[in-house]
């Protein structure tokens, strides 16, 4: 599996809000955000966006000629999870892993985005690989070396693979994946739908190094898990014997109150790395947005850092990373 910042073919995401899940309003603010995450992309590689062909209208209008819409039914917004885990083979091949979705243990209706993953596949002609696991995209995150970092509480849950250990899980993965070493994060199961992924806690920014996220607010439940995370990392290596640098990117002390709510996502983790730019939220919390945005322009000096106001997606229990899936060039 590629690391995110290797050069993409495209980038997948899936203009899958509706009133049933997101409310009417929430609705319209979460389209907006969509619209306006694939634009962005779109100005540095190609976006292709599932959209039912009920609300081709709609997304055409939000999304302008920028953005190449795909007729294919679908659930819900989260192509991180719902679309396949791009790899190649030693010869360069493409191929796409489909981590059988089952709606994060069966927590929302998933039976069109179950299907997404090989659809998507056969669209980007790469051969579909059907993995012996329950799992999301959200849940791994790789350096492309080897080495991934993945949470306990989601691939080990029971709603998601009972019976099967951390070994077998290893070996699955290992397999799957082409990695060498995992490092393990406990996270946290229950406390939002995705049951602890790894994309809201700590991501490569490249090879040794780690960005990782600090829960400030003593009273989060994420407030002891971050910091358990942070003491985990900084002691690991990784498959190259490296020791990780970890770089500490601590949320937002306040947010926007128009969207807030006990879901909201406020944290800078889960940004994405396209083709030339990291596209990172905004939170309106002027000192720590500007702490981000210096920080990632530390991290990725050579793309350009664009904050974006997702509070509807936010407001969703989602972000940035989690409505993207990178197809490698």
């Amino acid at each position: 599996m590629p690391d995110e910042g290797a050069p993409h073919a495209a980038t997948w995401m899936a203009f899958g809000a509706s009133a049933a899940i997101w409310g009417g309003k929430l609705l319209p603010v979460a389209r907006d955000n969509l619209a306006t995450i694939a634009k962005t992309i779109a100005a540095y590689e190609r976006v292709n966006m599932l959209v039912r062909e009920e609300d081709r209208e709609i997304a055409a209008r939000l999304c302008g000629p920028s953005v190449s819409l795909v007729i294919r039914p679908v659930d819900d917004i989260w192509m991180r999870d719902t679309g396949p885990v791009f790899v190649k083979d030693p010869s360069g091949q493409l191929g796409a892993v489909g981590f059988n979705f089952n709606g994060w243990g069966n927590k929302q209706r998933h039976a069109l985005d179950a299907g997404v993953a090989e659809y998507v596949a056969r669209a980007a002609t790469a051969a579909f690989i059907k993995a012996r696991l329950v799992l999301e995209g959200g849940g791994i995150e790789v350096d492309g070396e080897g080495t991934a970092i993945i949470t306990e509480s989601c691939v080990l849950n029971p709603n998601r693979n009972p019976d099967v250990s951390k070994e077998q899980c290893e070996a699955e993965l290992s397999r799957l994946l082409g990695l060498e070493k995992i490092i393990w994060l406990p996270g946290i199961a229950g406390k939002d739908i995705t049951d602890g992924h790894t994309d809201f806690y700590a991501r490569f920014a490249s090879p040794g190094v780690v960005v990782a996220g600090l829960e400030q607010d003593t009273s989060s439940f994420d407030h002891a898990v971050t910091k358990r995370h942070l003491e985990i990392l900084r002691g690991a290596v990784d498959a190259k014997g490296r020791r990780l640098e970890v770089v500490m990117l601590q949320g937002p002390s306040t947010v926007r109150p128009k969207h807030g709510s006990k879901d909201f996502a406020a944290g800078y983790i889960n940004f994405y790395v396209c083709n030339g730019a990291v596209i990172t939220p905004e939170f309106g919390d002027a000192t720590a947005d500007g702490n981000a945005r210096d920080k990632l322009r530390d991290l990725y000096p050579d793309r350009e850092i664009i904050q974006l106001n997702i509070d509807g997606i936010a407001a969703g229990g989602g972000g940035i990373h989690c409505t993207t899936q990178q197809q490698p060039r």
